[in-house]
């Protein structure tokens, strides 16, 4: 990841909105550094549907942020479904 990435926000959003993406964007890079929970993901991803509801959207920012860090939330998030609960996900 690059010292600097500018998460993808929205300035419509609230604070708490900004807050819930950006957790889930650190989750992701948690998964890619050292590891993050199934459960920890998971409840992040969910956070971020809900300032997110639009598949097409989260893609963007999905895109933007893979562009900026060179780290792919999808592939955390598509792990994280087909874990078990408990599982240590660690990606690459």
């Amino acid at each position: 990841m690059s010292d600097q990435v500018y998460f993808p926000i929205s300035q419509n959003w609230s604070t708490e909105e900004v807050i819930d993406v950006v957790q889930f964007f650190e989750v992701v890079h948690q998964a890619y550094m050292k590891g993050a929970s199934r459960e920890e993901i998971m409840s992040a991803y969910r956070a971020f549907q809900q300032v997110v509801p639009s598949k097409s959207e989260e893609k963007q920012h999905f895109k933007e942020y893979e562009k900026q860090s060179g780290e792919i939330p999808f592939y955390v998030v598509r792990n994280a479904k087909q874990a078990k609960a408990g599982a240590i996900i660690r990606m690459n």
